[in-house]
């Protein structure tokens, strides 16, 4: 069963989160705690919502992390996905599909034309995402800026260091 996320779920929610950093080989740079995640998820103006997957005793096995995107070429929202992860215990149920659909239903049901996402290459998940239909972006390169540039071209214009 798909439900949105509870503030029961936060522990859950933010343990798998630190699951999937290491599964990712970051987990040094992981540092989400459960209040930082309840406040995005439930604070005065959500910016953050999460749908969570849940075994026949409720317990979450699988989540999904979203927020809004905004494409002025299509003038709407949109979905991005931020973090769809299944215990993997709980692999081949069948719950990372329904995740994934809980999501695509949000965007058909809003009206919003877009469901993205970033994998890493070495993820052997893509076949999964390619067998939903979903297909890598070639002709569009991810960049970030983060850490001591940020702050250096914060800086340049006079802004406020974080």
């Amino acid at each position: 069963m798909i439900r949105p996320v509870t503030p029961a779920d936060v522990p859950a929610v933010v343990a798998m989160v630190y699951e999937l950093a290491e599964f990712e080989r970051e987990l040094d740079k992981c540092h989400l705690t459960e209040e930082q995640l309840t406040a995005a998820l439930f604070g005065p103006d959500p910016r953050v919502f999460c749908h969570v997957a849940v075994s026949s005793d409720d317990l979450p096995i699988g989540m999904a992390l979203w927020f809004l995107t905004y494409s002025t070429w299509e003038g709407t929202h949109g979905v991005y996905l931020e973090d769809l992860y299944v215990r993997p215990a709980a692999r081949g149920t069948g719950a990372g599909k329904a995740l994934v659909a809980a999501l695509a239903q949000v965007c058909v049901e809003r009206g919003y034309p877009r469901l993205e996402w970033a994998v890493l290459d070495w993820n052997p998940a893509r076949q999964f995402y390619d067998a939903l239909g979903a297909g890598p972006k070639s002709d569009w390169v991810p960049y970030r800026l983060a850490g001591a540039p940020l702050t250096a071209l914060a800086a340049s214009l006079g802004a406020a260091t974080p």
